[in-house]
């Protein structure tokens, strides 16, 4: 277990001197290809985002993206294709099923609340879309697979994590850390890194203690990264620049967050000696 709780004027050479040591081909600048894809979570039809260069041959690392509250949009395909530039291949998923797009916070909310209240239903949600990833096996290898999600989707690969689920690696941005059944945390077989903001109205330290506690009675290979000065959503420009309001950018927190990242998977997806 690693913990570190850092100031953003510190630079943490540990973490670059890993993301140099990249496991697998980069995509460089070669144009991507996208699809969308249908997929079913029970009798629900979801609609994903697949990404991916066709310059980098066979099967690679998948990462699997997991939206916000405001559903499967810009941002999530914008990581994802972000991912794909870095030689993965990346699906966006689509919890809430396909056509339904909140168009507002009130209704972000609303959809956000329904799946964060059943965990049961969010975990078969994002198993469905991790499994539509793990299908594509001319792209995926199966064995390096992993997982980042955004607020609500940092809650969200947190649960299929906890599932069971074969994830090398799952990351949360901003993400809430709670879980109603700890114990579950017993059943995670990859690492878990959490990229949080320091001064995050919404995930209180005693969130953050208790996730903290969850990680270590499990013996999970667990990191929590926290950014000095950052609030919620620190990675989404969207979010405006008024951390008063709990939620804003924070460019150095975005970039440093993406960085920890490419080192987690660097290592997760690593050979195995």
């Amino acid at each position: 277990m690693l913990r570190i709780a850092l100031p953003l004027t510190l630079v943490t050479l540990a973490v670059v001197g890993l993301f140099l040591a990249a496991p697998h081909a980069p995509a460089g600048d070669s144009p991507l290809t996208a699809e969308t894809v249908e997929y079913k979570a029970g009798d629900v039809t979801c609609e994903g985002y697949l990404v991916f260069d066709p310059a980098v041959k066979g099967a690679r690392p998948g990462v699997l993206v997991v939206h916000d509250w405001m559903g499967i949009g810009d941002f999530a395909k914008a990581k994802a294709d972000a991912l794909a530039r870095l030689g993965y291949t990346a699906f966006a998923a689509d919890i809430y099923g396909k056509g339904v797009r909140p168009k507002d916070g009130k209704e972000a909310g609303g959809q956000a609340g329904r799946f964060k209240g059943d965990r049961a239903l969010l975990r078969a949600r994002v198993t469905a879309a991790f499994e539509a990833l793990v299908a594509r096996k001319d792209l995926v290898d199966a064995a390096r697979v992993g997982s980042i999600g955004f607020c609500f989707g940092g809650t969200t690969v947190l649960e299929l994590a906890r599932s069971g689920a074969k994830v090398a690696a799952a990351v949360s941005f901003h993400g809430g850390l709670e879980s109603p059944t700890p114990a579950d945390a017993k059943q995670i077989t990859g690492t878990v890194l959490a990229l949080h903001g320091a001064d995050d109205p919404f995930v209180p330290a005693a969130e953050v203690a208790g996730f903290q506690e969850e990680m270590r009675a499990a013996k999970v290979d667990w990191q929590l990264v926290q950014y000095g000065g950052a609030v919620h959503s620190f990675t989404n420009p969207a979010a405006g620049n008024d951390p008063s309001k709990g939620a804003a950018y924070q460019a150095l927190a975005d970039a440093r967050s993406w960085i920890a990242m490419k080192a987690c998977f660097d290592e997760a997806f690593a050979p195995k000696k």
